[in-house]
């Protein structure tokens, strides 16, 4: 049974947690959003993907922003507490300051599972997720947004293509036209480039990543704006380069993608590093809740954001502590047995040892003595 005072704290470290929550995910979607625009408008992107990868995103996102959303919710829940003076009434009724961990491990529990399977499953499902939507828009024309019987700037301003036909998975066409101009800095012209087709089709190179159009039948014209120097090519075969797609296959991205059991067999020090992060990821969360009830204490005389400057200070040399550390066991320099204890033990006892001081009554101060001056008779 949950007394009354717990219920009542549980309900006010809830709704700073999502109020916290909230604006760290829209500073990130804002983020993610402006970054996704650009590529969109650069063309490694299809537009219609824009929804979809700003929720997978997010829910790789979490990983991170969960942590930090609990520990400046905390901050804001209990330092409104001791800043109007409802922590007082409590220390009065009897309330003391470990009393306080109850209703936080009411919210620290449940989040720390859920973070758990967030880390190990929904973020790396997300990523692959992700991965797989863009191989499978770099594949259709259509997809990447050229559609028949309709010109179409390139991305960069780079001209207009146009095909007049195009099969159901927008991987073969008919009748291509491409017009583009490019200027030439060292002696001040515009290079003109047009490129004919009657048919041709979508491919991939051997790696997967390199996109090009395979024109058969066709004709080129290169030429010099204001000169009549023009010079026509015709063609049985020629392949045109398009503009690499966002396949998202870096290295990060890959050691992201991998599931659990690949990690757990794999003696890459990089996958090792990518399996200690997300066994790090829910007890995080615990030893962050933990460091924020003690900084959290405050008298009603302070600023109203002294504390909360100084548990993000706090939070982001804890940060830096976990990168740091998930550098050195990918590059080999950090035994993968020590993970990320060496970082999380300490900060937890740090935040046992303001908790236990935070308790402690504040010594009485010896009365000043007074000197009595003689009294004369």
């Amino acid at each position: 049974m949950l007394r009354i005072v717990d219920r009542y704290l549980a309900r006010e470290l809830l709704v700073s947690f999502l109020a916290a929550t909230l604006i760290l995910l829209l500073v990130t979607v804002g983020g993610t959003l402006a970054d996704l625009l650009q590529k969109i408008a650069r063309g490694r992107i299809p537009a219609d993907l824009l929804l979809a990868l700003i929720g997978l995103r997010t829910v790789d996102a979490l990983t991170t922003l969960a942590p930090l959303a609990v520990f400046l919710g905390v901050q804001i829940a209990y330092g409104r507490l001791y800043r109007e003076s409802e922590m007082a009434v409590f220390s009065a009724s009897g309330l003391a300051m470990t009393d306080l961990l109850r209703p936080l491990l009411i919210l620290a529990v449940p989040l720390a599972i859920v973070m758990g399977t967030i880390s190990f499953w929904l973020a790396p499902a997300a990523v692959r997720q992700s991965q797989s939507l863009l191989q499978e828009a770099s594949r259709s024309l259509i997809v990447a947004g050229l559609e028949p019987g309709r010109f179409v700037e390139l991305p960069n301003n780079d001209g207009v293509i146009y095909v007049e036909s195009m099969n159901g998975d927008g991987t073969q066409f008919k009748k291509l036209f491409v017009a583009s101009e490019r200027s030439n800095d060292k002696d001040a012209t515009t290079n003109l480039n047009v490129i004919t087709a009657a048919s041709g089709e979508l491919f991939h190179d051997a790696d997967g990543s390199g996109r090009y159009l395979g024109l058969n039948d066709g004709f080129r014209v290169e030429a010099v704006l204001g000169q009549d120097n023009y010079r026509l090519m015709r063609y049985e075969r020629n392949d045109l380069k398009l503009q690499d797609s966002e396949s998202d296959s870096s290295a990060d991205s890959v050691k992201r993608s991998a599931t659990t059991t690949q990690l757990l067999s794999s003696q890459d020090p990089v996958q090792r590093a990518e399996l200690q992060w997300r066994l790090a990821v829910p007890f995080t969360t615990l030893v962050l809740i933990l460091l924020a009830l003690p900084l959290a204490k405050s008298s009603p005389r302070e600023p109203r954001y002294a504390r909360l400057l100084i548990a993000l200070f706090a939070w982001m040399i804890y940060n830096s502590g976990i990168t740091l550390g998930r550098a050195w066991i990918s590059q080999g320099k950090l035994s993968p047995w020590f993970g990320f204890w060496w970082l999380q033990v300490p900060t937890a006892l740090i935040g046992l040892f303001l908790l236990w001081r935070s308790q402690q009554l504040p010594r009485p101060r010896a009365p000043a003595t007074r000197v009595h001056a003689p009294v004369k008779p």
